[in-house]
């Protein structure tokens, strides 16, 4: 290994060394230290970052690290990261609660307009996972 090989390994410790800690941390107490496979290192190596925040287009990891995110949570920020009348929407229906576990009005008025929207959909369950999905 050459001096300047080791220098950036060395600097890259640096940078995530709050990460690492975490993901130590984490295999503690959740399989592959992440909740996901999809993010579980252990087949490519290294260690996951953990981000701590977003705003707009931009993620920063726990070490404060700043990073575009071209993946957008997969779909859902589309509109970006903390985007303000999404923010102000989550906070006044927050305040009726955050769940009830039982059908309420809101749902009805999302499914017809999604129906709205797109003509070929007659009905529409909204589900948290692709288990769901599939019931």
């Amino acid at each position: 290994m050459t001096i300047a090989h080791s220098q950036l390994n060395d600097s890259i410790i640096i940078m995530y060394q709050h990460s690492k800690q975490l993901f130590e941390r984490a295999q503690q107490s959740i399989p592959g230290g992440v909740n996901s496979p999809v993010r579980a290192f252990k087949s490519v190596g290294g260690t996951p970052l953990f981000m701590q925040r977003a705003k707009g287009a931009y993620m920063y990891d726990a070490d404060g690290n700043q990073y575009i995110d071209y993946i957008a949570s997969w779909g859902p920020m589309i509109l970006g990261h903390a985007y303000e009348p999404v923010v102000k929407a989550i906070q006044e229906k927050v305040l009726s609660s955050t769940s009830f576990g039982a059908p309420t009005e809101l749902e009805i008025e999302m499914a017809e307009l999604i129906k709205s929207m797109v003509s070929n959909v007659d009905l529409i369950r909204m589900v948290s996972s692709g288990t769901e999905a599939c019931m």
